[in-house]
């Protein structure tokens, strides 16, 4: 016999998984109010057809109406899950039977008394197959039925059924089992048919069933079936029921998190070269996205019985969601599902499952949130596992990189040494001619510039003296009179100052530019306008708004826009307007091109990607400096 009709319920107390349905009928049996029709609705295999008839046991049992039947009365034993049947309960499979002439049948057969029972019981099954035609046939003897009458109508979409019926019903909706139930009725069932069955097996066998205990006993049945010696093996249930093996996934999921495109695409040949089905290879990566992330949000999802599976994968399951953050496997679902869709109906799904492989490697190039916010976690992993390397090479002096960003800090303390060093640096130069060194005034004449401009980008000597020159603008901050210029010329230093606090707000401000200053409010402007938006939040504005503020002396607002056109071209300050005019333009424009020089391909390149460039080369170089 098979399992599902051995182990049938025959009291409410055996129904397993559905007490929101099994209690209230209970209470409701026990106090003798009972109603003349009844609509159990719910997903195929969860029990309706057994409750409907447990409730019908219970009604005629000699000691009843009671929520206990006594099982030995004739009325028990008749109505037992593999008894004879009665008479007076009637079973009408409306799939068959639901046309106009068979619901009269039924009607007029419904007005006898029942023969030797307390009520006579109709059971309709997939009662939404019974037409418009039969349910009016029936509507007038559902609205005022005899005292003797019952009906109880199953089906799976209760919405199909004639409101006019539906709304005379007391209704009990049933669900799928959680695989935390199913798990236990399956250990209980096995121990009693005194069979072995791997850890391993419980969750193919409950995937399988999908939460229905009827088809779930079905798939036990089967492998019970094909078990070798009273034992159920894990390599024997993957085989029988198709499913992919765990290893296959593991090495997908490591693939992904290593990005390497070789192995995941040998998982896609070892899937292939097994004989699965790439649609159920995908299915079972949604599947394991999906437990990854639910073991991110819930760390005891499996004591909960939210994630099931063996000890060993679970703690695999821990360790691959430790390396993969939420924003990426949310982004990982999302394509998959989208191949999923597409695999339906294909003629080529491995083909397609490769492509799916292909977009999971690949950063993705439109503009949803699950991508931009993925892009930003992967620089901040980045970061997390880079940065502290830096940082310990860092005990000595700072970087080269960033010494000149300190030399500015401290260059508004020694005013007055920019007019001699310039002459003086580049002497021993040999490029320069032997005039510029006999005559030290003259650098701020007009025929000695050109000479010296195109030089300062190459050797790095040049640069430092310009520093205070550059730095002139701080002072002029804490007057209250910034402009553009001023904060172009230390957007370095404000950027540092961003990173200190938040690294992601510093991150998405790689690809902004300062456009111009509008009274109390610095407008940028950004090329994505995603991140254009998320700049502008109150967050963000805040913390590049504390940072202006330590760096420039300012209390001003942010804006963000969204655009990429360059910043208008600022004004000299007035201080700035003396002998050496030429010289300080040429050092300023020197400035603002290295200043902005992290967005200097943002029309070409993506921005995140940008940043994420930027951020691998300031920390080379610090690993390489320090």
């Amino acid at each position: 016999m098979a399992l599902y009709r051995k182990y049938r319920p025959a009291t409410f107390a055996e129904v397993v998984g559905q007490e929101h349905v099994t209690e209230p009928l209970s209470t409701a049996l026990t106090s003798g109010r009972i109603n003349h029709a009844y609509l159990f609705s719910g997903p195929r295999g969860c029990g309706k057809t057994s409750s409907a008839r447990i409730l019908a046991r219970s009604l005629n049992c000699e000691q009843g109406p009671t929520a206990t039947p006594c099982g030995v009365c004739d009325s028990c034993v008749a109505l037992a899950p593999n008894g004879p049947g009665n008479v007076d309960v009637v079973e009408l499979d409306a799939a068959s039977h639901g046309g106009v002439d068979d619901t009269r049948e039924l009607r007029d057969r419904a007005f006898y008394a029942p023969a030797q029972s307390r009520y006579r019981i109709f059971i309709v099954d997939e009662a939404h197959m019974v037409t418009t035609a039969g349910f009016n046939a029936l509507l007038k003897i559902v609205e005022e039925p005899p005292d003797h009458l019952i009906f109880v109508f199953a089906t799976t979409e209760p919405e199909k059924v004639l409101p006019t019926i539906r709304s005379r019903t007391h209704h009990y909706p049933f669900r799928l089992l959680a695989p935390r139930t199913m798990r236990s009725l399956l250990e209980r069932i096995c121990a009693q048919e005194d069979v072995a069955v791997d850890e391993a097996v419980y969750p193919l066998v409950i995937r399988a069933g999908g939460g229905s205990p009827r088809d779930t006993l079905s798939v036990l049945d089967q492998l019970l079936a094909g078990a070798d010696g009273n034992h159920v093996a894990y390599a024997r249930a993957l085989s029988l029921l198709g499913a992919t093996d765990v290893a296959l996934i593991d090495d997908a999921i490591d693939a992904l998190a290593a990005g390497d495109a070789a192995s995941l695409f040998g998982v896609v040949e070892a899937v292939i070269d097994a004989g699965h089905d790439p649609r159920r290879f995908a299915t079972d990566l949604l599947e394991r996205f999906r437990d990854l992330i639910i073991l991110q949000s819930v760390p005891d999802a499996a004591a909960r019985g939210v994630v099931d599976g063996p000890e060993d994968v679970l703690e695999r399951m821990r360790e691959q969601a430790t390396r993969l953050g939420t924003a990426t496997l949310t982004r990982y679902a999302e394509v998959v599902h989208a191949g999923l869709g597409e695999m339906r109906g294909a003629t080529a799904p491995r083909l397609l499952l490769e492509v799916v492989c292909a977009r999971l490697l690949l950063p993705s190039a439109s503009d949803t949130e699950s991508a931009l916010l993925q892009r930003i976690e992967r620089i901040e992993t980045r970061l997390d596992m880079s940065i502290p390397a830096a940082e310990a090479g860092q005990s000595g002096a700072p970087p080269k990189q960033y010494a000149r960003r300190s030399q500015t800090a401290e260059a508004p303390a020694a005013p007055a040494q920019p007019a001699p060093q310039p002459a003086q640096t580049p002497a021993p130069a040999p490029e320069p001619p032997p005039p510029p060194r006999a005559e030290p005034p003259p650098p701020a004449q007009d025929p000695k510039p050109p000479a010296q401009d195109p030089k300062p980008p190459s050797p790095p000597p040049v640069r430092p003296p310009s520093d205070p020159v550059v730095a002139a603008p701080p002072p002029a901050t804490v007057t209250g009179e910034p402009n553009a210029a001023a904060v172009r010329s230390m957007w370095s230093t404000v950027r540092d100052k961003v990173r200190e606090r938040s690294r992601t707000t510093e991150v998405m401000l790689s690809g902004a530019i300062v456009r111009a200053v509008e009274g109390d409010t610095l407008v940028l402007s950004h090329e994505s306008a995603p991140l254009a938006k998320r700049l502008s939040e109150q967050r963000n504005a805040d913390v590049i708004r504390e940072a202006l503020k330590d760096a420039l002396g300012v209390n001003w607002k942010i804006r963000c826009e969204t655009g990429a056109a360059p910043p208008p071209a600022a004004e000299p300050p007035p201080e700035a307007a003396t002998a050496d005019a030429p010289q300080r333009d040429q050092e300023e424009e020197d400035m603002l091109a290295e200043a902005s020089a992290d967005t200097s391909d943002t029309p070409r390149r993506d921005p995140e990607e940008a940043a994420l460039e930027l951020l691998q080369t300031e920390l080379g170089a610090r690993r390489i400096d320090g």
